[in-house]
């Protein structure tokens, strides 16, 4: 039976906590070269980057004072952070109610490969699809990332 949660908040309306995908926040491929392609799209393209690539800002759509975050990263090529996939890119899908979300996965027979791991930025877990794509599933904490103050590419 599919986990569907509604949470209550101070005001009395009910903000809608259904354990799914809201987003891309993440795109990771390999390169020859991560310094380089980072240089490269900076220089052409106009790519704030920082050490891990470079982080896309955009507003929530139901809380627009609200500053969201999708990271773009160039993995050095033969990472296995990718793994056991075989393919050159992995996308970070946000989320909502990730431990929720995880339990139905399980229950639909979605190969989970790890447990859940906690960060001051967000909770995330990775799941193969049916094609053999490795996925990243990510409820974040976008304020640590506007605290942090990283200049951003708008």
């Amino acid at each position: 039976m599919k986990k569907e949660k509604k949470h209550q908040d101070d005001t009395n309306s009910s903000e809608d906590v259904t354990p799914k995908v809201t987003g891309v926040g993440g795109i990771f491929f390999f390169s020859e070269n991560p310094e380089k392609t980072k240089e490269w799209y900076s220089k052409h393209l106009g790519l704030e980057v920082n050490q891990w690539g470079s982080s896309f800002e955009f507003r929530n759509a139901n809380r627009p004072d609200e500053i969201n975050y999708l990271q773009w990263s160039p993995f050095k090529e033969g990472s296995d952070y990718f793994a056991p996939s075989k393919k050159e890119f992995m996308v970070n899908y946000r989320v909502q109610n990730i431990e929720g979300l995880v339990d139905n996965l399980k229950e639909s027979g979605v190969t989970v490969l790890d447990n859940i791991e906690t960060f001051d930025y967000g909770k995330f877990v990775h799941i193969m699809d049916g094609e053999g794509n490795k996925i990243e599933l990510w409820e974040p904490v976008d304020s640590v990332f506007t605290a942090m103050g990283l200049k951003t590419t708008k």
